[in-house]
């Protein structure tokens, strides 16, 4: 009865979501604000059981646990006390609400912003340009007719797209043709993209049309 009942919610939720393609309309406003907010709470419990209460929490509770509330601050290790600058950090976020001491959070987010940028860089750098710089390295002529023209056309690909976003220089003469190449290769590479995005959404839609013709009306008949 249980698996019935939600059966035909998921697939009045689906009508409802692509009733839109006919136009805006109170079923579709009705999915759309459960999908945002079911999501929502998914992330706030996602957050909460493998971040915040392990990671935060769960150090404090060995301790508690062990020492009570009132002997465990002599037994706090740095495990412990090095938890207090994110935890400050949080509340310096939660202050935003606040007008009067609103100020304090940007220490937070300054310090979240800069962070993110430095891990950022390291991880671009470690895990997308180097690597991607080593896989351009290649040779002219590996001894295979096949495998020598795949390497051409990805050395001269990297070097006319480079030579596309070298603005220094006025695109004219051989620099023109050059960046002329690239943006062809930029274009091949957009087109791709677009493709694949494309092919993940028609794969979400024949997924949803699978499920409503094969699990809903297959109930039914």
């Amino acid at each position: 009865m249980i698996d019935t009942i939600f059966l035909w919610i998921a697939a009045g939720l689906t009508l409802a979501i692509f009733s839109f393609l006919y136009k805006d309309n109170p079923f579709y406003k009705v999915a759309e604000h459960i999908y945002v907010g079911s999501a929502a709470s998914f992330w706030f419990l996602y957050l909460w059981f493998f971040d915040v209460e392990p990671k935060i929490l769960g150090p404090f509770k060995e301790v508690f646990h062990a020492y009570g509330f009132w002997g465990m601050w002599a037994h706090f290790g740095a495990t412990q006390w090095i938890l207090f600058i994110p935890i400050f950090l949080s509340i310096c976020m939660l202050l935003r609400f606040i007008p009067p001491v609103a100020w304090l959070s940007r220490w937070a987010i300054a310090f979240t912003v800069g962070m993110a940028a430095g891990l950022g860089i390291t991880g671009a750098l470690q895990g997308y340009i180097v690597p991607q710089t080593q896989a351009t390295l290649l040779p002219v002529w590996s001894g295979d007719l096949l495998t020598s023209f795949n390497n051409i056309i990805i050395i001269v690909a990297t070097l006319t797209t480079l030579v596309y976003f070298f603005f220094s220089r006025e695109h004219k003469g051989i620099i023109g043709g050059f960046a002329k190449i690239g943006i062809t290769f930029i274009m091949i590479a957009f087109g791709a993209s677009f493709g694949y995005t494309v092919m993940a959404r028609i794969s979400l839609l024949i997924g949803r049309i699978h499920f409503l013709i094969f699990e809903w009306l297959g109930s039914l008949f």
